[in-house]
């Protein structure tokens, strides 16, 4: 058995990517598939596991939280860590790391009930984008350009019930020049990003984005870093757009969210950057 290992769920052109890269630094590690892996704790307090170092690849948010979290009672060092898992996956988690560190976002507020998540949004202004706090890909991210078309979803979201229905997660919709980038952050440095371009709102490569290739300017690699050393972020890729608009030492530039699992396959290519090796080879330092 190897010590390091990857942690995944179903194995994507991503996973693909990681192993041949693996495979290429030679270095021996398992591939685990979570859903058949099973952990026992004793008194003593060992586990029935010889890793050392992990890359946690999950899809499934919840399976890779929780087998990051029963590793590291074992003393596994996995990538990302639980608490970088939590506050990445949740939207409302992210922000308030990222207000506490004073990192430029989207004009952003919260409500808890639909009533006063109308009157939230009435006072910030139309339009406005209504978020779930937990997802990804673009999915249940709705624009409202007037009352009508609030009240009819957040009418929806409250016979929908359910825990993540009741919050109401709220941001101003950024005057972006129909794109949005992608940085990538490996052991706090920025080493490439991406513009994801498109003449949708939601400017996601799942929703049919186009990526090409951006420059890592001192000011974006500046943001990156500082947003995944607001989380505690080992590898994570970093949502931002740019407002021509808005005045900041960054150039304008908001962090929109951050991403615990990062995925990098249109990336490689676009950037030139071997992501999946940097990945790589970072697991292997935390070895020693």
């Amino acid at each position: 058995m190897a010590e390091l290992a990857v942690l995944y769920d179903r194995i994507r052109p991503d996973e693909k990517m990681l192993f041949e890269a693996l495979d290429d630094l030679g270095v021996p590690y398992d591939k685990v598939y979570t859903p058949q892996l099973t952990l026992t704790f004793d008194e003593a307090g060992q586990a029935n596991v010889p890793w050392k170092v992990a890359i946690e690849r999950c899809v499934s948010q919840s399976r890779g939280h929780a087998v990051t979290r029963a590793l590291e009672g074992f003393g596994v060092k996995v990538i990302n860590p639980a608490h970088v898992i939590e506050v990445c996956g949740d939207k409302l988690a992210t922000n308030s790391r990222l207000a506490a560190a004073g990192l430029p976002t989207p004009r952003t507020g919260v409500a808890f009930d639909g009533e006063s998540a109308l009157k939230l949004i009435e006072e910030m202004g139309y339009p406005v984008v209504l978020k779930p706090t937990v997802g990804s890909w673009g999915r249940m991210v709705s624009k409202l350009n007037d009352r009508d078309a609030a009240e009819a979803v957040i009418e929806h979201k409250e016979v929908l019930g359910g825990p993540q229905h009741g919050v109401f997660y709220v941001q101003e919709l950024v005057n972006k020049p129909e794109r949005d980038i992608r940085a990538f952050v490996v052991g706090g440095r920025c080493i490439g990003a991406i513009y994801r371009t498109s003449e949708h709102w939601i400017t996601n490569t799942a929703r049919g984005a186009k990526a090409s290739k951006c420059e890592v300017t001192p000011e974006l690699a500046d943001l990156a870093e500082k947003a995944a050393a607001a989380v505690d972020g080992q590898i994570v890729a970093i949502d931002l757009v740019e407002d021509p608009g808005r005045q900041n030492k960054w150039g304008g530039l908001l962090v929109i969210e951050i991403n615990h699992t990062m995925e990098f396959k249109n990336s490689v290519s676009t950037t030139g950057v071997n992501i999946p090796r940097l990945m790589g080879e970072y697991a292997i330092s935390l070895l020693n």
